[in-house]
């Protein structure tokens, strides 16, 4: 097993220096960083962990608190890009990940129990109720955190402009001659669903068009199950909507799956639009036009602000709002005269 004496003799420095080099001290130039890594990487060496941690006070993990209540979790592609761009970040910077999940709670441990047990440098928390008793609690602790996907928050906060991305959809219906325009909405107990229900609204009352309560249906944790359950409730109704904005490409594939086997065509009949941009909207028939959620710069950015605080050992409290982005693509088409059933 290579140690860092190894590398001593290998390189000409003291152990001192090699050992302030492999720990990042900036006492030590860049040139003899540079040429120590790189016999490290040569030679093999790999740090004791335990011995790392007892030199920097730091474990080098990064708690991740992923939660969903449809327990469709990481399989979602939006989350799985999310964690992936905020792991390949950190993981960059010398973190590893630890993930807790709701089954936790069968064994009577909090996930700040878990947390604080692992002797996790930071948490990061995605996708979760934000009256959950639980999250409040990591939140409120002294341990640097980071929460993707929720407003208004004790804490650094980021998460995509979801009144921008709802204004985006409705004036892209309207300019294509839409008026009867509907909303199936993700749980407006959620923050994303709360806010694209109001990007939703602005732009409706911008345009002076009117928002039919029966047009507004909760389509609940962004499945395609709920999706299709949502349609079907619209397409019941005497007067059915010519567009539909859509607050997640999964509900949106299941309403187009649920227009289909009512008969109707996307889009001449009913056009639809998605939220994400998850890969599978490119590949539907017809292509889900959608608003794109960055995950690359969400996950980024994330990583950024936990390491950040992680560094200088203090909580921040910030919001980083990020831009989102119309996708065109084949699934709403002009409405040349406004159908009557």
């Amino acid at each position: 097993m290579v140690t860092i004496y190894d590398l001593a003799k290998r390189t000409g420095f003291s152990s001192t220096t090699v050992s302030k080099a492999l720990n990042n001290y900036t006492d030590v130039s860049q040139k003899t960083k540079q040429k120590i890594l790189e016999a490290a990487a040569e030679m093999g060496y790999l740090p004791n962990a335990h011995a790392q941690s007892l030199s920097t006070k730091k474990s080098w993990t990064i708690g991740v608190m992923f939660a969903e209540d449809n327990e469709v979790g990481m399989k979602h592609p939006f989350f799985s890009a999310l964690i992936e761009s905020f792991r390949k970040h950190v993981e960059r910077e010398g973190y590893d990940l630890i993930f807790a999940s709701r089954n936790l709670r069968n064994r009577d441990t909090s996930y700040l129990e878990h947390f604080m047990y692992r002797a996790v440098d930071g948490i990061v928390v995605i996708c979760s109720d934000p009256n959950d008793p639980q999250v409040q609690d990591m939140i409120n602790n002294h341990v640097p955190i980071v929460v993707i996907d929720m407003s208004n928050q004790n804490c650094s906060v980021v998460y995509s402009d979801n009144i921008e991305g709802g204004r985006l959809a409705v004036n892209y219906l309207h300019s294509l001659g839409h008026t009867r325009i509907a909303h199936i909405s993700g749980d407006p107990k959620i923050d994303a669903g709360a806010q694209r229900i109001k990007g939703f609204s602005k732009a409706m009352n911008d345009l002076n068009l009117p928002i039919h309560q029966e047009y507004l249906v909760n389509g609940g944790l962004f499945s395609i199950q709920e999706g299709r359950a949502a349609m079907e409730s619209l397409l019941e109704l005497e007067t059915i909507p010519t567009a539909v904005f859509v607050a997640g490409d999964h509900m949106a594939i299941g309403a187009m799956e649920a227009i289909k086997d009512k008969g109707l065509k996307i889009p001449e009949d009913i056009s639809i639009i998605g939220y994400d941009d998850i890969e599978m909207s490119a590949y539907v028939t017809p292509k889900l036009t959608t608003v794109r959620q960055d995950t690359d710069r969400i996950g980024a950015r994330a990583g950024q602000l936990l390491i950040k605080q992680m560094i200088q050992k203090k909580k921040l409290i910030t919001t980083e709002i990020i831009p989102v982005e119309l996708i065109i693509r084949e699934s709403c088409t002009s409405l040349k005269k406004e159908k009557n059933n």
